[in-house]
C-alpha cells in the first residue's frame, strides 16, 4: 500500500519562499532525507518522487517498508485537485492514505495540527483537493503561518514571503513538520498527534 504525500503551494521561483508554498518546503525536506530528486509524471500536471519509509525513516529499506510518493502539483494552488485527484488514481492511492500538507492561518507560526477530514477554512487548495478525491476524509497538516497583521489582505500575507523573523527558524519548524509526515505515516494518526499537535 502506498502513501502519497502532497505539499500545497504555487509552480515556480517567484512563490518558493512564500508562506502558501510551505507544503512544498516540508516535501522537499523528506526528498532531501529520502535521497530522491523530484521528476515529471508523464500526462500528469505535478513533480514526484517515489521512495519508502521504515521505523528507520524515510528513504529506509527492509521487509516492513512501506512505499510513499511525493508530489509537488505544477498547478496554481486552486486547481491543486487537478493534480492530487489524478495522481491518487495513478500510484492507486485510497483517500485515507493522501497526506495533504498545508499553510493555516488560524495556527501561530510554526505550530502543527494533524486531523483527518474536516473543512477547508477557506483554503483554496484544500477545496480543490476535497473536490477531486471526492471526500474531505483525507489526511491533513497543518502547518501555522498565523494571521496577517492589521487589515492586510489574507491572500498578500500567504502570497508573501516568511518574515525576517520565521525565517531565522524556518528550517527548524519545516524539519519538524517533516518529522511529523513520518510519525503520521509509521504511527498513526492519534500518536502523531499527541507527539506532534501544539
Amino acid at each position: 500500500m502506498t502513501f502519497l504525500v502532497v505539499g500545497l503551494g504555487n509552480p515556480g521561483p517567484a512563490y518558493a519562499g512564500n508562506r502558501h508554498n510551505v507544503g512544498h518546503m516540508v516535501v522537499d525536506e523528506l526528498a532531501r532525507r529520502a535521497r530522491v530528486a523530484f521528476s515529471r509524471v508523464r500526462l500528469l500536471p505535478c513533480e514526484a518522487a517515489s521512495t519508502r519509509i521504515t521505523a528507520a525513516g524515510i528513504g529506509g529499506v527492509g521487509a516492513d517498508a512501506e512505499k510513499v510518493v511525493l508530489l509537488k502539483s505544477r498547478t496554481f494552488m486552486n486547481e491543486s485537485g487537478r493534480a492530487v485527484g489524478k495522481a491518487a488514481k495513478y500510484f492507486q492511492v485510497e483517500p485515507a492514505r493522501v497526506v495533504v500538507v498545508h499553510d493555516e492561518l488560524d495556527l501561530d507560526f510554526g505550530r502543527l495540527r494533524m486531523k483527518l477530514g474536516g473543512g477547508n477554512n477557506g483554503h483554496n487548495g484544500l477545496k480543490s483537493v476535497q473536490a477531486a478525491l471526492g471526500t474531505p476524509d483525507f489526511l491533513r497538516v497543518r502547518f501555522g503561518v498565523g494571521r496577517p497583521p492589521g487589515r492586510q489582505d489574507p491572500r498578500d500575507f500567504v502570497l508573501a514571503n516568511f518574515s525576517t523573523a520565521e525565517r531565522k527558524t524556518l528550517d527548524v519548524e519545516v524539519a519538524r513538520a517533516a518529522d511529523a509526515v513520518e510519525a503520521l505515516i509509521l504511527d498513526g494518526l492519534a500518536t502523531a498527534q499527541n507527539q506532534y499537535n501544539s
